[in-house]
């Protein structure tokens, strides 16, 4: 008999440890353990703002700007805790969240706002972007009891892909270029936006660039060499709202003009804050493929 209350006090330890409802949640760092679904939710990280937002999670405390003008319904009832990257404290501890959720230019504050809250880091970036999009919304729908949704929201994208991968097949080579104000810079396979090579099967115009975070900064004799099929542009200016030149006005000169991609009309201004702030987003990925499968199926 007492050997059986051993036994009962030994499975009353445990489950104390791990609660019934516990569940392992697949972030940027490893897996970490979140008990029972959270409450009160404040997110640092626009993709994760994206994707939760398309599950219906209320989110209750987020940055006091998005970037991203689809977003702003979200803001609706939510705490501003700070930007995307500095968090501010005191309206964090004030919210007091059940989970606070940081990615890619908040991912290095998660060590300060684990102090306030339980934090993963839901980073999502380079080669294998659209895979790990999934697995975000996937670990979404697990934590939030979405998971009927999430699938649904996954099968959208995987729909979505094989129209791009569809349009884009045999229509020749691209080349991605980001513009900051007047000065361009290329991103290639392996880099943050090598996604798009991998993803879609889309072969590269060049593909020894260097993948540094912010692209290699190039001449626009370069791209004239490189003579790219289709020219992907990103106008980070547009994305961040400020007033620097346009990509459109960079762009325009004679050694762009030269290239094929500018001769066949096969120059792609991508949608900026979906692809550059709030990458991997499923609202956002959904609008940068669409953006790519028009284009790409509407050339001869």
């Amino acid at each position: 008999m007492k050997h059986i209350h051993r036994i009962a006090a030994v499975a009353a330890a445990v489950l104390f440890a791990f609660p019934a409802n516990a569940m392992d949640v697949a972030t940027a760092r490893g897996p970490i353990t979140i008990d029972g679904t959270p409450k009160t939710v404040a997110v640092y990280d626009v993709a994760a703002i994206d994707t939760l937002s398309r599950l219906g999670v209320h989110l209750a405390g987020l940055p006091d700007k998005l970037y991203v003008p689809e977003l702003e319904p979200a803001k609706e009832g939510a705490t501003p805790v700070g930007t995307l990257f500095e968090p501010d404290l005191e309206a964090l501890s004030a919210l007091d969240p059940d989970l606070i959720i940081v990615g890619s230019r908040s991912a290095s504050k998660a060590d300060v706002t684990a102090k306030v809250a339980p934090t993963i880091d839901m980073t999502i970036d380079g080669d294998d972007l659209f895979d790990q999009a999934k697995q975000r919304l996937a670990a979404y729908g697990e934590l939030f009891g979405k998971q009927a949704e999430a699938k649904a929201v996954a099968d959208e994208l995987d729909a979505r892909l094989a129209a791009a991968k569809a349009a884009i097949a045999g229509k020749g080579k691209a080349l991605i270029v980001m513009s900051n104000g007047p000065k361009v810079s290329t991103y290639g396979p392996g880099s943050r936006f090598g996604w798009v090579h991998a993803a879609l099967d889309l072969p590269a115009a060049v593909s020894e660039i260097e993948t540094a975070t912010h692209g290699e900064a190039v001449s626009f004799e370069f791209i004239r060499q490189a003579n790219p099929d289709w020219l992907l542009v990103l106008d980070r200016a547009a994305a961040v709202g400020s007033n620097e030149q346009a990509a459109k006005v960079t762009l325009d000169n004679e050694l762009i003009a030269a290239t094929t991609a500018w001769k066949k009309g096969q120059v792609v201004y991508l949608p900026a804050p979906d692809f550059y702030i709030a990458a991997g987003g499923v609202q956002s990925l959904e609008r940068v493929l669409t953006t790519i499968t028009e284009a790409f199926a509407a050339a001869k």
